[in-house]
């Protein structure tokens, strides 16, 4: 997977209804499943970015395959297959697409982002040092930034369709889809993140953090949305690991700091990013997925 020309929309290629987009995915309606296209759009503080970034809905849509494909064992999920060539003529330009595409099973989605923290950072840093808590989780006095936890701990936010999700504490996530599913979702978040925090180690990468979607298809409970992508996680490079600092993570963290350090004052759309902001993003976002996937002795 080289450079490539940007993918901003793939709304010209796709011959079904649009039924959703958001910042980065667009979900058409074929009927009996939904495709799900990744484009290059890029956000950072609630804004999309201009330009897109070459190979990033390359890269966030084969890594979601890969970590699918590798839990499935352990948790079923939405994919029914990811090969354009079996879309026909519902797609006008297949290489186009040919590594952007997901048909997924239909389920009704739970209206909440299920986060399992490993380390105490981002968010959840800003929680502790405020209340000595995260999501309503006491945690013991004196903790470091970035200090990993004793155990991965749950730590949920409410899905809001306008604005940023809102953390929740367990009992209330009780409160809005039950008792018995909020403990399903607990447990098997948990299981997943230990999975592949453990994984992620042999590759000498940190798994810090993950957020996961789950849904509902005739009462099974199943995996949706994306998973374990640069998106979805907050993953560190084992060699640059310390405390008490902002650990440079292997995303989209060239374009927070050009835009931190721009003068932007986040009200209106910022300026297109320079050339080597995107460029570099780009090489983080491969370079996260060769290491996640290349086969080791």
């Amino acid at each position: 997977m080289g450079a490539s020309v940007a993918l901003s929309t793939a709304e010209h290629l796709i011959k079904a209804p649009l039924v959703y987009k958001g910042k980065v995915r667009e979900l058409y309606d074929l009927g009996e499943h939904f495709l799900i296209v990744v484009t290059d759009r890029i956000s950072a503080f609630d804004y999309v970015l201009d330009p897109a970034v070459p190979d990033k809905g390359n890269v966030l849509n084969t890594l979601s395959k890969f970590w699918f494909e590798l839990t499935t064992p352990f948790m079923e999920n939405h994919v029914v297959h990811c090969d354009v060539e079996l879309l026909g003529d519902l797609v006008t330009e297949p290489a186009l697409l040919k590594d952007r595409v997901m048909v997924t099973k239909k389920a009704t989605r739970i209206p909440v982002e299920c986060v399992v923290r490993g380390y105490i950072t981002g968010g959840g840093w800003r929680q502790y040092q405020e209340t000595g808590m995260i999501n309503g989780i006491r945690l013991p006095e004196g903790l470091r930034k970035n200090q990993v936890l004793e155990h991965p701990i749950f730590t949920p936010a409410a899905k809001n369709d306008v604005g940023h999700d809102e953390d929740i504490t367990y009992d209330q996530m009780c409160e809005l889809v039950g008792e018995k599913v909020t403990e399903q979702l607990m447990t098997k978040s948990i299981m997943l993140y230990t999975l592949a925090h453990t994984y992620c180690e042999h590759r000498g990468i940190i798994l810090a953090d993950t957020k996961f979607e789950f849904g509902f298809i005739g009462g099974e409970l199943i995996l949706i949305d994306e998973i374990f992508t640069p998106d979805s996680s907050r993953y560190w490079a084992k060699d640059k690991y310390e405390l008490d600092t902002e650990i440079d993570s292997m995303d989209k963290e060239p374009v927070r700091t050009y835009l931190a350090n721009s003068g932007w004052n986040k009200n209106s759309a910022p300026d297109p990013l320079p050339d080597s902001v995107v460029e570099e993003t780009s090489r983080r976002y491969r370079e996260i997925l060769q290491r996640l996937t290349e086969e080791t002795e």
